[in-house]
C-alpha cells in the first residue's frame, strides 16, 4: 500500500488549506467583479471559514451565536452595515465631495458611505489586505445571521417564533426604550440566540454607537430579517467591487501621492538633504517621550514619566493631550495630516529645536525624525517603498539620505501575555515562501532594564489577524520555526527596505532597522484573543519602553 494514500493530514495542515483557499476564492471574486455571499459564489468562503473556525470569530462553527466575535466584526465595519443588501467595495471616487456623510467604524480607519437604504459603499485605499480584512469580516457576518435565522424560522411559510416578533415590536418602535422594555427585549433575544440573558446584558452597551442604545438589537435583527429575506423571498445579498477600483489596485496611487507630499513638506523645510530616521508608530509615543515632561511640568511637578504617559492615554485627557501638541509644534514637531486617502498622518521632528547637540554636530548633520502613523497589511510595502525612492525635484532626482528605519507595533504573542515585548530576528510571510532575516538594532539584552517580559525570535507576517487558529499557530511556534508572535506588516517593510537599499540603491546598505512589537493579545490562550478587548493601560509600558529605546539609539 501506498504510505502516502494512508497519510491523515493535521489540523494544522487543514486550517492552512482553508486559508490557501479563501485567499484564492477572494481574488477570483474580485476579479469577477461581484458575488453573493450567501449564494453558491460564496460557497467556498464560507466553508473554509468554518473549518478554520479562527480564534477571534469564537463559536462560529456552532449553533449558538457569537457574541464577542460579533462585537470585534462590527467595530470594524460601518454602522448600519447590517441592514444593508448591497455592499459596494469602490476606489476613492470622489464621495467625499458629495452630499453623503462619511461613516467611519470605531476601529478600522476608512470612509464609508450610506447611498440608500440598501446599499453601503466601503472605500479601499489600503490595497488588498483591506480587501481580505472585510470579506473575512462580512463572511463571518452572514455566517451569524443566518444562523439567527434557522433559529426563529418556524416553517418555509415565513411564520416565526414569539421571541422574534417581541425583538421586531422593540427594533420597530419608534420611542426610546425605558430599561424593562429594554431587559424584556433582551430576554426574547437571548433565548433564540442560545445565550443567557446575563451574557447579553452584560455585551449590550459595547454595541452602543453615535449615542444610539438599541444598537445590539438592531443589528440582531436586522441580520436575521436579511438572512430570511435570502430564504424565503431570494433577495440575496450582494457584495461588488468597482471597476474603478479593480483598475487601480496594486498601482500604488495612494501611496505615491502620500509619500510626495511628505518629501515636499521635509524639501520645503529645507530638512531633505539632513540625516533621516523613519518610525512607523503611533501617533503620540514619539511625541510624548521627547516633550510631555517639560510641556507638562505645572501640572505633573514629581510624577514620574510613566504616571504622566498613562494620563495622557486617557482618552478624556483631550486638554492635556492638546497642550502637549501644541508645545511640541512651537518645539521643532511638524505635522502632515494625510488627504491622499492613505490614512497616514505623519510627524516630522527636527532636532536642531529640542535636541542638546553634545558632539558638536553641525546643525546639517542633526537628526530628522519622521513618524509615520500605522499602515495596514500590504499597504505598509506600498507607502515605505514610495517613501524611500528619490525626490523629484523640479526634474533633479535627490536621493534621500535615511539613516534608520525603525517599526513599532503590536502584535499576537505565542509564548507571553498582554503587554510582553517581542524583538524579532526575522520575519516570515505566510503562505509563501518568502522569508526575510535582518540584522536587527534593537536587542533582547536592551530591555534588561525594563520590567517587562521581553522575547526574541521570528515572526510570521499573516495575510489577516482574523483568519488565524489555534493549529496553524501551535505548529508555527513548536516547530523548528521557532515563531514567537505574528503581525500583518514587518514583511511587507522587510521587502520594501531591502529593495531600496539592495537592489534599487535609493538608500544606503548599511541602513539600520529596529522592529518591536508589544503583545496586543495571545491567540493561543482563551480570553486573551483580540475580540476579548484591548490593553487598556497596560500597554502604555511597552509601547513607551520600545520608543524609549528606539529614540536612544537615534539621538546619540
Amino acid at each position: 500500500m501506498n504510505p502516502s494514500r494512508t497519510h491523515k493530514r493535521t489540523r494544522a495542515q487543514e486550517s492552512s488549506g482553508a486559508i490557501e483557499r479563501m485567499y484564492i476564492t477572494m481574488r477570483h471574486l474580485f476579479n469577477r467583479g461581484f458575488y453573493k455571499p450567501m449564494g453558491i459564489s460564496g460557497e467556498t468562503l464560507r466553508e473554509s471559514l468554518l473549518i478554520l473556525s479562527p480564534e477571534i470569530y469564537g463559536s462560529i462553527s456552532e449553533e449558538k451565536i457569537e457574541l464577542e466575535g460579533l462585537l470585534y466584526v462590527i467595530d470594524r465595519l460601518p454602522y448600519g452595515i447590517e441592514e444593508c443588501r448591497f455592499i459596494n467595495l469602490t476606489s476613492d471616487e470622489g464621495y467625499k465631495n458629495s452630499h453623503f456623510k462619511p461613516i467611519i467604524p470605531a476601529k478600522r480607519r476608512r470612509n464609508c458611505y450610506r447611498i440608500d437604504e440598501e446599499q453601503m459603499n466601503i472605500e479601499i485605499t489600503r490595497g488588498r489586505s483591506e480587501i481580505y480584512d472585510i470579506l473575512t469580516h462580512l463572511t463571518f457576518l452572514y455566517i451569524e445571521s443566518h444562523k439567527i435565522m434557522k433559529q426563529v424560522l418556524i416553517n418555509d411559510n415565513g411564520e416565526v417564533i414569539r421571541d422574534w416578533k417581541k425583538l421586531e415590536e422593540a427594533v420597530l418602535v419608534k420611542k426610546e426604550l425605558t430599561k424593562n422594555d429594554k431587559e424584556i427585549a433582551l430576554t426574547h433575544t437571548a433565548n433564540f440566540l442560545g445565550r443567557t440573558f446575563e451574557e447579553v446584558n452584560a455585551i449590550y452597551p459595547l454595541f452602543e454607537c453615535e449615542g444610539i442604545k438599541n444598537r445590539f438589537l438592531n443589528i440582531i435583527y436586522y441580520l436575521g430579517k436579511r438572512a430570511m429575506e435570502e430564504v424565503l423571498e431570494d433577495n440575496q445579498r450582494l457584495i461588488t467591487f468597482s471597476p474603478v477600483l479593480r483598475e487601480r489596485l496594486g498601482h500604488h496611487i495612494h501611496g505615491e501621492q502620500w509619500a510626495l507630499k511628505v518629501k515636499k513638506t521635509l524639501n520645503d523645510k529645507g530638512l531633505l538633504a539632513r540625516p533621516l530616521h523613519i518610525i512607523s508608530a503611533n501617533m503620540h509615543s514619539v511625541q510624548n517621550s521627547l516633550f510631555a515632561k517639560k510641556a507638562l511640568a505645572s501640572e505633573f511637578k514629581n510624577e514620574k514619566e510613566i504616571a504622566i504617559f498613562e494620563k495622557l492615554s486617557n482618552p478624556k485627557s483631550i486638554k492635556l493631550q492638546q497642550k502637549v501638541a501644541k508645545y511640541a509644534l512651537a518645539n521643532g514637531m511638524s505635522y502632515i495630516e494625510d488627504d491622499s486617502g492613505a490614512n497616514i498622518n505623519v510627524q516630522i521632528f527636527d532636532s536642531n529645536y529640542f535636541y542638546e547637540n553634545s558632539q558638536g554636530l553641525d546643525p546639517e548633520e542633526m537628526p530628522v525624525i519622521i513618524v509615520m502613523d500605522y499602515a495596514f497589511g500590504e499597504q505598509a510595502y506600498e507607502t515605505m517603498d514610495e517613501l524611500l525612492k528619490p525626490y523629484n525635484n523640479n526634474g533633479i532626482k535627490q536621493l534621500l539620505k535615511v539613516v534608520s528605519i525603525s517599526i513599532m507595533g503590536k502584535a499576537g504573542i505565542l509564548s507571553g501575555k498582554k503587554g510582553d515585548i517581542m524583538i524579532p530576528t526575522a520575519h516570515v510571510f505566510e503562505g509563501t515562501a518568502d522569508n526575510y532575516p535582518f540584522k536587527n538594532k534593537l536587542k533582547k539584552s536592551h530591555f534588561d532594564d525594563v520590567d517587562i517580559t521581553v522575547c526574541e525570535g521570528t515572526m510570521i507576517t499573516v495575510m489577516g489577524t482574523s483568519l488565524q487558529n489555534k493549529d496553524i499557530l501551535k505548529f508555527f511556534h513548536t516547530s523548528t520555526w521557532n515563531v514567537i508572535g505574528l503581525e500583518m506588516e514587518g514583511a511587507h517593510y522587510q521587502k520594501a527596505i531591502q529593495s531600496a537599499s539592495k537592489i534599487r540603491g535609493s538608500i544606503s546598505p548599511k541602513v539600520a532597522v529596529r522592529y518591536a512589537y508589544y503583545a496586543s493579545d495571545n491567540p493561543l490562550e482563551s480570553g486573551s484573543t483580540l475580540a476579548s478587548g484591548g490593553l487598556g493601560t497596560a500597554g502604555v509600558k511597552p509601547t513607551y519602553a520600545i520608543t524609549e529605546k528606539m529614540l536612544k539609539q537615534i539621538l546619540v
